[in-house]
């Protein structure tokens, strides 16, 4: 009784079956489908209980203006929370001078129009300060899914080119892999836009008109690894 011995395929092909190892990238351009801005609420007061009160009526009236915009506001989260003593710089004893107090507000939008007119309304608001915004895709967007789709084919594509050179044509598909999956490096995916800047508000006679922003495009990156076979080629 005899058993046959368990063959292992060559890793790097053989003169009748060689392979081929190519890289496919892509890199396409899409309109952003969501803003994020950086509201931070402010208070000062000379105790404690009056420095709270400011910061609480303060950061009421940014979030009614938040919620006042409805379905155009996808997402409102109020993030870190500070009050915090300024002592006096002179003297012996520890007294304090003033109370600061401090509110992070992050508000996501998917309507472009309310973008403008709520930055502005938010920043003529007293000590109100506004980043942004930073525009983005969405997680899920289908534009992730047409980068990689345009990668596998600039890998194909790019193969077929080499086959043909040396008188061979593709035979099948031996792997294909992102990047990430290969190595422990990390690769971006989105080059997401930089703010417009800061502006802190303050008590004006009439509403500043509203700022014009124009949507910065995203540029979406896929990369691939893939290994074909192909024809013996003709030397």
């Amino acid at each position: 009784m005899t058993t046959d011995a368990p063959t292992t395929a060559a890793p790097y092909g053989t003169p009748e079956t060689p392979r081929v190892a190519v890289r496919g990238e892509a890199r396409l351009e899409f309109d952003p489908e969501i803003a994020r801005i950086g509201v931070v609420v402010s208070a000062r007061g000379t105790d404690r209980r009056s420095a709270l009160e400011d910061l609480t009526r303060r950061n009421a009236a940014v979030l009614d203006l938040i919620k006042s915009y409805g379905e155009s506001v996808e997402k409102l989260e109020t993030g870190a929370f500070s009050i915090s003593p300024e002592l006096t710089r002179h003297g012996r004893g520890e007294r304090v001078r003033a109370y600061h107090g401090r509110v992070n507000i992050t508000a996501e939008l998917a309507d472009f129009t309310a973008l403008g007119e709520l930055t502005t309304r938010l920043a003529d608001l007293e000590l109100t300060r506004v980043d942004g915004p930073w525009w983005a895709l969405r997680p899920d967007s289908p534009a992730h899914g047409e980068a990689r789709r345009q990668a596998v084919k600039e890998a194909v594509q790019r193969a077929r080119e080499y086959a043909e050179a040396l008188g061979a044509q593709l035979a099948a598909l031996v792997e294909l892999a992102d990047l990430g999956a290969e190595h422990a490096e990390t690769y971006p995916v989105v080059s997401y836009g930089a703010p417009r800047g800061a502006a802190y508000g303050g008590a004006q006679a009439e509403s500043a008109p509203a700022l014009d922003l124009e949507p910065q495009r995203q540029t979406v990156y896929a990369q691939v690894n893939a290994r074909f076979t192909m024809t013996p080629p003709q030397l």
